[in-house]
């Protein structure tokens, strides 16, 4: 049911000032940022992506678009998969937050941290798993069940998606690492994803090209959802 390439937006001027941008408006990438996202064209080369979703946060979309230039795709906003809204935290300095109660919760029992005036990391999580869930199933049926799609977001987004994927609760998903423009993959299948790659700075993608379909078959066929026994090879 579709390959999902996660990618986190490019260093941005909030990430050097160790500040919290969450849903700041104007947040640009700086320069190493953009260079991280010329990157990331080379990097999926020969990988056809059938679709470019982005959160709406001004980083994510600086990230994608020399990648959408590129494959001359139009990336479609999705506002679910936003940055958290870290409500009175937003703004702040990390070194500051760290002093703040909550900053255990969030920590150690992040399904349980909401945010003063903000949302929860549980509620985060939600919005975004039902999103990646509902644009698989839709690129799915619209390009076939070998489709591989591109969702640009955030850190904390795409560990929540990737706690989900891994069958891992919430509050496991701080020990999950998810570097500024690095690459995750979730392989979708009717019962299960398989979790391909996780916080990849520049390795080889050429295992995220599809198969050709063998001639015999007039439509392609769906992945899998059985493990391969021992390990692929």
């Amino acid at each position: 049911m579709t390959t999902l390439i996660l990618l986190r937006h490019g260093r941005s001027s909030a990430n050097v000032a160790g500040v919290l941008a969450g849903r700041t408006p104007g947040v640009e990438l700086d320069e190493t940022g953009r260079g991280q996202a010329e990157k990331v064209v080379g990097r999926l080369n020969g990988v056809p992506i059938a679709e470019i979703v982005c959160s709406p946060m001004l980083r994510c979309e600086q990230t994608v678009a020399p990648l959408a230039a590129d494959r001359s795709l139009t990336p479609l906003t999705e506002p679910d998969l936003a940055e958290v809204d870290y409500g009175n935290w937003t703004g702040s300095e990390l070194k500051k937050l760290g002093k703040e109660p909550l900053w255990k919760v969030v920590q150690s029992h992040p399904s349980a941290a909401v945010f003063p005036e903000g949302e929860g990391l549980a509620a985060m999580q939600a919005r975004a798993v039902a999103a990646v869930r509902r644009h698989g199933a839709r690129i799915a049926a619209e390009h076939g069940p070998q489709a591989v799609w591109l969702a640009c977001s955030h850190g904390d987004v795409i560990k929540a998606v990737l706690a989900d994927a891994l069958a891992t609760h919430l509050d496991n998903f701080q020990r999950i690492m998810v570097d500024t423009c690095s690459i995750s993959v979730v392989h979708y299948t009717e019962t299960r994803p398989f979790v391909a790659r996780v916080n990849d700075l520049g390795g080889d993608v050429s295992g995220l090209i599809p198969p050709a379909p063998k001639r015999r078959r007039r439509t392609a066929a769906a992945r899998s959802s059985d493990a391969v026994v021992g390990g692929t090879t």
